[in-house]
């Protein structure tokens, strides 16, 4: 039986997002591959932290996990039908309860066709008369990047501990030494009876997997047809991606199933904090040091941007805390291409001395201003 993912990460089902993260990541920390080489009972275990995470760390994916399992995770599952089935089986037990006959199908046939549908396998019952290639799971991926290199974009290439085809079977889970037979318990036809009577439920055989034909297991993935291997991935994060962008890699999830096509990977961006820059949208902000001299005079100082070195004029009379925008200097948005604008708020720095000089300057410029410059602060 499947562990429960919340019980996995040791959190409770009301944890919050900021709870499961933190679990997540103390989890990974002592459970990784890299800190246990050769450790196959923590490859299993970071592999079982990693599923839960995937599931518990998505808002939208923890909501249907709540209610249907882990068959609400599956590709192509559809919710809605899925509370219809509910909806129908509760009815069924109603009626069946009191003696009489269960409710129609209405637009379905058969106990197949609800499932088919529910999963989005296409053709109703059809789908169910053998397992046939099923899609890799998609992988989501955290993946931290600092403020400049998130502005800029970049290529880099990715060391990820995840399930892979098994070498050895190329993902059938059977060995390739053995020899197919026909399946003893559904007799080839890859599916058997669960219930009898009025309806008659079906569900694919559990000893071939609803091939209707066996062979010895794989001896090095156990007939799982998959193992925890390492693959170098190559990414590229475009330009302009901000905290939480979900950057996708085709092809780079899960392997797929008796021919399946793999998953995809999703790279979930996080953006380290940078010292001097801030970004709100798609604007930027920094502070920008300006002499005393530059501030009542006015002056052209050079300021760094994420695209290099620019020249800013400086108004006279300039007042500590006043901004100046430049126009398209900010963060790209990957939607719209557009630029958005950087933000430089102006801090006048005076000069860190006791020069008895400098305090006569000091002293002269004072008797220039013209009102209490602290008369507008009261409560």
């Amino acid at each position: 039986m499947a562990r429960d993912f919340y019980e996995i990460l040791g959190v409770s089902r009301t944890a919050t997002q900021e709870e499961i993260k933190k679990a997540y990541r103390k989890l990974a920390r002592k459970w990784h591959p890299d800190i246990n080489p050769g450790n196959v009972e923590a490859e299993q275990t970071f592999k079982e932290i990693s599923q839960a995470y995937e599931c518990l760390g998505n808002p939208e994916k923890r909501k249907l996990y709540d209610e249907f399992g882990e068959e609400g995770l599956q590709s192509g599952f559809d919710a809605g039908k899925a509370r219809e089935y509910k909806s129908w089986q509760q009815a069924y037990k109603q009626q069946a309860g009191a003696g009489r006959a269960g409710p129609e199908f209405g637009r379905y046939q058969s106990y197949e066709d609800i499932f088919g549908d529910i999963f989005d396998l296409g053709g109703g019952g059809k789908a169910f008369k053998g397992r046939g290639p099923r899609r890799g799971r998609d992988i989501e991926h955290p993946m931290e990047v600092d403020l400049i290199s998130a502005l800029k974009g970049f290529e880099t290439e990715l060391s990820m501990q995840k399930m892979t085809a098994c070498a050895l079977c190329k993902g059938s889970g059977m060995d390739p030494g053995s020899k197919l037979t026909t399946c003893p318990a559904c007799g080839g036809s890859g599916r058997i009876n669960v219930a009898e009577g009025p309806m008659r439920f079906t569900k694919p055989c559990p000893q071939c997997g609803g091939h209707g034909q066996i062979g010895r297991p794989c001896p090095q993935c156990g007939g799982t047809g998959q193992a925890m291997g390492e693959e170098r991935i190559r990414v590229v994060i475009p330009e302009g991606v901000k905290e939480g962008s979900k950057v996708r890699v085709a092809g780079k999830g899960e392997p797929g199933m008796d021919g399946g096509p793999p998953g995809d990977l999703f790279l979930i961006v996080h953006i380290k904090p940078h010292p001097l820059l801030r970004r709100e949208d798609d604007n930027l902000y920094m502070d920008l040091p300006v002499t005393v001299t530059e501030a009542i005079k006015g002056g052209t100082v050079t300021v760094p941007t994420p695209k290099g070195a620019v020249k800013v004029k400086v108004p006279p009379r300039s007042q500590s805390g006043q901004t100046l925008k430049l126009r398209g200097k900010g963060a790209k948005n990957p939607k719209t291409k557009a630029y958005g604008d950087l933000m430089l708020k102006l801090v006048v720095k005076v000069p860190k001395t006791d020069d008895e000089q400098a305090l006569k300057a000091a002293e002269a410029l004072s008797s220039f201003y013209q009102e209490d410059i602290r008369e507008g602060i009261r409560f």
